[in-house]
């Protein structure tokens, strides 16, 4: 391990970078006759992005959307999209308790932490145009992107599925008109060693292909103190390759695949008090260490194939996205951390699903623009979960989730005059979900002779759904840009596949669709000659239905709690806030970026028993208040090429992050730290050191409460973290 000399390393790189502005700031005279001979001023870059499916500026999308370019996840240290959460006002995102791949992500207190296949998610992630439908896999790592593009708020007319709360576009390289390749390697604390490649070229005047890998290894944050062996590692492999053909002018395809193999270990939990059905295990000092007794069994492997292809003729653009993907996952959840037999769960997950989209966009240039399509989803999902309850009660849940979706969308623009826009879409779905559930109790741990049955049933629901979208925006200037919209999202209903029929008789009935209205004014302005970009933005949603999944008991014909997971529409709520994201060129050398985010997330109908207890509710992953902070210097070194130094800070509220409201689960108001260097020789090297959370800071993202089996748990992000890296481009 390499943790204190890259640790101290990164201190010293800091000082310096402390020492070089306070230089600079000493001689003004020579600075100012120093900017006075440069030929041009920098101003900050407007970047593309395709929110609204067609190539347009940042700055003038009236949609809450926060981009990254390749260059700026580098310099903010983005390994995988769980480092955004930071960087992006209202989103909460992480990986899913024991797993290291599956992604639990909320936007604006909107989500869904439940990784089960009866549930959808509540923010919709497309890696190069495809829906991925199931958070297994999802929580993408970051290599040979091109960028990335957080929507806030629902995303329905233009992104359709389970876009209630948001989207997330993951977009890879594009395929080169030139032969380029890239080697990356990054050796760091913990025995990280990670390397990353890409190559990619045309072959002759038609074609052109793309190759890119990514090997990513590290030892465990913790260990398992009785088996032995790391808790918390990475290992994982992951690949993309495209090829296109571009015949003409008018016509191109693209065909690409994309694997994942993930064999990490499982996550590290800490057992947050005494089981009391174990109560000589006291809680142990490290937060990443545990004492598990089953066997460290976490994989997941996605594969995922698309062709892309693009029709061009006079103003419009006919697109066609066909594509397959699949998933399986084997995972051991000991919940109780211990030798002991108490709470052990071995689940496997499986999922396929085949989407095909059409879009058809039309830009003459004129007064009008926008995109019409049609969209049709066909998945299944399944898998199968065995509970071994202190060696005594053995249940089985098992069964699959077959959802058909069907869509039609449109989202257009006129122009109203030199500066002002209006904009409508609507969505209408028409989705069906066939649910098979047979959940029983087995006689030992062999789970081959069944004693009960609790669910057997297969049931189909369909929903219908028609959400619409108005904005309008104005330019009060060429730097100024308001906009109002509404906007309305749509996640349907299903089944609990944990449902006991027989305990509780409404489990084995399906759950509503969920809806948010949302209403949104914001703003984006760029100022001082572009030195400055802000954008602000403020919403109210009215949300409704919402669907919760709740770990709670039941009381048995012997008086006993027994472990019930349920599922089902809690009620209403509001959600409004306020976001504000800011880019700044004080100087040439200086960029100071960041985000502030106020979130007022309140129930007001919470039915429990037929009682409205929405007054002593919480909503998850919504915290109050979150803020970040970047400031970035650059020192010029002639010959040499370019230092840049940089520091970020971000803060985040207190978080109820599971439905329980645990005390002990909850997080309080929290800081993190981190630092980098970047030296950017001007030639085929680039080295960066970098550094996470350096004040080693301790905090939970989930956990779990179940008070009928004594588990009270906690998952914690990572701590300190300094790694070296080393690029080349070779062309």
């Amino acid at each position: 391990m390499i943790r204190h000399p890259l640790t101290s390393a990164i201190h010293a790189v800091l000082a310096v970078g402390l020492v070089l502005p306070l230089a600079h700031a000493q001689a003004p005279a020579a600075a100012a006759a120093e900017e006075g001979e440069r030929a041009e001023t920098r101003v900050l870059d407007a970047v593309t992005v395709t929110a609204r499916h067609r190539e347009e500026r940042l700055q003038d999308v009236p949609i809450a959307v926060t981009a990254f370019t390749p260059e700026a996840l580098d310099t903010l240290d983005v390994g995988d999209l769980s480092d955004l959460d930071a960087h992006v006002p209202n989103l909460t995102l992480y990986a899913a308790r024991g797993s290291n791949t599956t992604m639990t992500v909320f936007m604006r207190g909107v989500g869904q932490a439940d990784p089960l296949w009866g549930v959808d998610p509540g923010v919709g992630l497309y890696l190069d145009g495809v829906y991925i439908a199931r958070p297994q896999g999802a929580l993408l790592d970051v290599f040979d992107v091109g960028r990335i593009e957080v929507l806030r708020g629902p995303q329905g007319t233009l992104y359709g599925k389970n876009t209630i709360g948001g989207a997330i576009k993951y977009i890879s390289n594009p395929l080169p008109t030139r032969t380029e390749a890239r080697a990356d390697l990054t050796l760091g604390d913990h025995s990280q060693r990670n390397l990353k490649a890409s190559i990619g070229s045309p072959v002759g005047e038609t074609v052109r292909f793309r190759l890119a890998a990514a090997r990513l290894q590290r030892d465990g944050f913790g260990e398992n103190l009785f088996q032995g062996g790391p808790l918390t590692d990475q290992d994982t492999l992951a690949a993309r390759f495209s090829v296109g053909l571009f015949a003409s002018e008018g016509f191109d395809a693209v065909f690409s695949i994309d694997h994942l193999a993930d064999h990490s270990a499982p996550r590290g939990a800490q057992m947050l008090t005494p089981n009391r059905f174990a109560p000589t295990f006291a809680p142990l000092a490290d937060r990443y260490d545990a004492r598990n007794g089953m066997a460290p069994v976490n994989e997941t492997i996605m594969d995922g194939m698309a062709l892309t292809m693009t029709w061009t003729r006079d103003d419009w653009m006919l697109t066609s996205i066909t594509a397959r993907r699949e998933s399986a996952t084997e995972t051991h959840i000991d919940f109780d951390t211990l030798p002991n037999i108490i709470a052990d769960v071995a689940a496997s997950y499986h999922d396929e699903q085949f989407s095909q989209e059409l879009r058809l966009n039309h830009d003459a240039g004129g007064r009008s623009r926008g995109v019409l399509g049609l969209y049709w989803f066909d998945g299944t999902a399944g898998g199968r979960v065995r509970n071994n309850f202190f060696n005594l009660a053995f249940g089985d849940t098992r069964g699959t989730m077959d959802t058909q979706s069907i869509a039609a969308f449109a989202d257009w623009t006129w122009d109203l005059g030199a500066r002002t826009e209006v904009s409508a879409g609507a969505r209408w779905t028409s989705e069906e979900k066939t649910a098979d559930v047979l959940n029983r109790g087995f006689s030992n741990a062999t789970f081959t002779v069944p004693i009960a049955t609790v669910a057997d049933f297969e049931d189909s629901v369909r929903f219908e759904n028609v959400s619409p979208r108005f904005a309008v925006n104005h330019e009060l200037s060429d730097d100024l840009m308001l906009y109002g919209a509404f906007s309305r999202g749509f996640k349907s209903g299903g089944f609990n596949i944990r449902a006991n029929a027989v305990a509780v008789p409404r489990s084995a009935r399906p759950f509503e669709d969920e809806t948010v209205d949302s209403f949104e004014l914001g703003a984006k302005a760029t100022l001082f000659g572009g030195r400055a970009f802000v954008n602000a933005a403020l919403f109210h949603n009215v949300y409704e239905n919402i669907q919760l999944s709740v770990f709670s008991s039941f009381i048995d014909a012997n008086g006993v709690a027994q472990f019930f997971g349920d599922f089902t529409n809690a009620g209403e709520g509001t959600i409004q806030g306020v976001e504000l994201e800011y880019q700044f060129l004080p100087t040439d050398r200086w960029l100071i970026s960041g985000n502030l985010a106020w979130l007022d997330a309140r129930y007001d109908e919470f039915i429990d028993r037929g009682v409205n207890i929405a007054d002593r509710q919480r909503f998850t992953n919504a915290p109050e208040f979150s803020a970040a902070i970047n400031v970035e210097y650059r020192h010029p070194i002639g010959a040499a090429g370019e230092l840049a130094f940089r520091t970020s800070f971000s803060h985040q509220g207190e978080v109820w992050p599971t439905t329980d409201l645990s005390p002990l689960i909850r997080q309080p108001a929290y800081s993190l730290w981190g630092a980098g260097v970047i030296w950017r020789t001007g030639g085929p090297w680039t080295v960066s050191l970098q550094g996470s959370n350096l004040a080693d800071e301790s905090y939970r993202v989930t956990g779990f409460n179940i008070p009928a089996l004594g588990v009270h748990t906690g998952f914690y992000g990572p701590p300190r973290q300094v790694a070296l890296n080393l690029r080349y481009d070779f062309f």
